[in-house]
């Protein structure tokens, strides 16, 4: 096997690129570079070939063009063996490059700035950079190809021993390439075709999916189907306790998530959650407090679900919570003395909030089979007072509408038809996922009267309008005094003549918030 006799490298991340190239030269690897990279190399008392050195050729155009140039893709891509190539590369002086290190311009981090120029976002696509890439990556029979620093132990250690690296290494790496490169100019498309749209549109023409493996997981929903998780889930979310994740954990967690995104500023408030439905939100001085009355709502369904605060968890809650058995917690942060109570179960997931995720993309993805997919803005429509239309002879009380943009905060989280029946500060029944909103109103009501609690006083809200009278009718009897929807059916005004003959306030919001 011949060994490894020249690399290039240009790159932007320096992570651990010094101690990499420090063992490449202690095997005699000729080391050509460019630029920052070169200097970075020198610095640390390496030897560095300058690329312009190696082309006869100088860098021009403030950079632009330095390794477009036939000696490095010609020593990156002729075929070793190949007679007719390598009689070409002898008559043109091109020596062989047998390792290509370099990492991107920072274009994805630099179009995440607030406010950054299409000058400056236009400066950092790179172009020699995924050139060079994709020739050694096609070349990989003969040349090594490094995209990320992630790989350099592995390469390092086999240069070290053999000289060269393993065919299967090379391949691995070759696909990494266009992995990245892929990513690399679909983050390009989507960004310039939203400059260049005039804010025409928020939808980009052409959608482009790339995203890394995060982990594989054990299964998906169900044991039968092989499942793994990609993206940046661990930019958002950090477990410090428990076993893996499964599919299942990971849907639930970002629908508590988004769910307590909600109360971010608010009064502490805890939520529980089972099938990415709320069984429970309750709001107090404490998160004891608040455990108590989210709990109350339903005492059964919380058996195995997902728990989520809006504060960090103090040893109070946490020793209420270790009462029963959850599946997760998810929490802006754990006290010492809660992860020391809570630590005592050893498969209970706790996992620390980094980042809210409903703030990450301004979209959701969904795939729909048949190879399609639907893309859609994120529902993060915030109702405050001044959103309400009150259509009702009777206007809400000052509690009711505190339980009114209570209970809408909720309802927007439950799958449809979603009903929820709340309180100023919990919820006292909820009802989901029905293909009658009747249905998910009796649910709700019955899913009271299990837990006990009285719906007297209480408000129905709606995530979408209700379609006849009936639905409130039934609220009333249930007990609610007040409803809040978002209106536009055609039987509106028989809605609020209904409400008004019981006495009823009703606000419109004008908003829909369907989950499917």
């Amino acid at each position: 096997m011949a060994k490894i006799q020249r690399a290039l490298i240009s790159v932007s991340d320096k992570t651990g690129l010094v101690p990499f190239v420090q063992i490449l030269a202690q095997a005699g690897v000729e080391i050509i570079s460019t630029g920052g990279t070169a200097k970075t190399l020198r610095d640390a008392g390496l030897t560095v070939k300058d690329i312009s050195e190696h082309t006869g050729f100088p860098e021009m155009l403030d950079g632009r063009v330095k390794t477009l140039h036939p000696k490095v893709h010609g020593g990156l891509l002729f075929i070793r063996g190949n007679e007719t190539h390598e009689a070409a590369v002898k008559t043109h002086g091109i020596t062989p490059i047998d390792l290509v290190v370099v990492n991107l311009y920072p274009f994805e981090q630099t179009v995440a700035k607030p406010d950054v120029s299409l000058h400056d976002a236009i400066e950092n696509i790179d172009i020699g950079g995924p050139s060079m890439l994709r020739s050694a990556a096609k070349n990989h029979d003969s040349v090594t190809v490094i995209v990320d620093p992630a790989d350099y132990a592995e390469t390092a250690k086999l240069i070290s021993e053999t000289g060269n690296t393993t065919l299967d290494l090379r391949r691995q790496l070759a696909a990494k390439v266009y992995a990245r490169t892929a990513a690399y100019d679909a983050a390009i498309a989507a960004h310039l075709q939203k400059e260049f749209s005039g804010g025409t549109s928020l939808l980009p023409q052409t959608l482009t999916i790339s995203a890394p493996l995060v982990q594989p997981l054990r299964y998906g929903e169900n044991p039968h189907q092989a499942a793994a998780l990609y993206g940046k889930f661990h930019e958002f979310f950090q477990q410090l306790h428990g076993k893996e994740l499964s599919y299942n954990n990971i849907l639930d967690l970002t629908a508590a998530t988004s769910l307590i995104a909600e109360f971010e500023n608010d009064l502490p408030t805890l939520a529980i959650l089972k099938h990415t439905n709320p069984c429970g939100i309750g709001q107090g001085a404490s998160l004891r407090e608040a455990w108590e009355r989210a709990f109350a709502t339903d005492r059964q369904a919380p058996f195995g679900g997902i728990i989520a605060t809006n504060k960090m968890l103090d040893a109070g809650c946490a020793e209420a919570i270790a009462e029963i058995f959850s599946e997760v917690i998810v929490a802006p942060d754990f006290s010492h003395e809660a992860l020391a109570i809570l630590q005592k179960k050893k498969n209970l997931r706790l996992l620390k909030i980094l980042k809210n995720p409903s703030l990450a993309r301004p979209f959701d993805l969904r795939s729909v089979g048949a190879n399609s997919f639907l893309l859609q803005q994120r529902d993060l429509k915030i109702t405050t007072a001044a959103d309400l239309k009150i259509v009702t002879k009777r206007q809400p009380t000052e509690a009711e509408l505190k339980a009114m943009l209570f209970g809408w905060r909720t309802v927007k989280h439950v799958k449809s038809n979603a009903i929820v029946y709340a309180g100023i500060d919990r919820t006292l029944g909820v009802g989901a996922g029905q293909m009658s909103r009747v249905d998910s109103s009796r649910i709700a009501v019955w899913k009271a009267g299990e837990a006990k609690l009285s719906l007297i006083g209480s408000v129905v809200c709606s995530d979408a309008f209700f379609p006849f009278p009936d639905g409130l009718i039934a609220a009333s009897e249930a007990g609610a005094t007040a409803a809040i929807q978002p209106g536009g059916s055609v039987k509106d005004a028989e809605v609020i003549a209904a409400a008004d003959e019981r006495g009823m306030a009703m606000a419109f919001t004008g908003a829909r918030h369907f989950r499917h």
